[in-house]
């Protein structure tokens, strides 16, 4: 069985985006990358993911543009506002997503993570 083809989704510039991306160059997985600041994403998709893996999953509270919100925004923080929150800045997405057509495979990237693609 052949892995199919993903979309890794982040910033071309973090640091796990790359790790995840050499990982997947390194095992042979096909895939694209999509630069979410380039082509942001909308409020279906990230819709669509949060009722996969959650909305708290996919918002990145650990992020330089998390610490900068107005501490009444984080306080009231719910799915739609995050959600909002992530279109209008992309660095609040936890990067990156991998998603295989619209099936969110990972959030994040660890090794763990992704090993079941080496395997079929």
């Amino acid at each position: 069985m052949s892995v199919p083809h993903m979309t890794l989704l982040g910033i071309s510039n973090c640091d796990t985006v790359r790790k995840a991306r050499k990982w997947l160059e390194k095992n042979n997985i096909s895939h694209d990358f999509q630069d979410v600041r380039e082509t942001p994403l909308n409020a279906t998709i990230l819709q669509g993911w949060a009722a996969q893996v959650g909305w708290e999953v996919l918002f990145n509270k650990r992020s330089t543009s998390y610490r900068g919100l107005e501490q009444s925004v984080k306080d009231n923080l719910n799915e739609q506002s995050a959600l909002t929150l992530i279109i209008e800045h992309p660095t609040l997405m936890k990067r990156p997503v991998l998603v295989n057509s619209d099936q969110v495979v990972a959030v994040g990237f660890n090794e763990k993570l992704y090993q079941p693609l080496t395997s079929g």
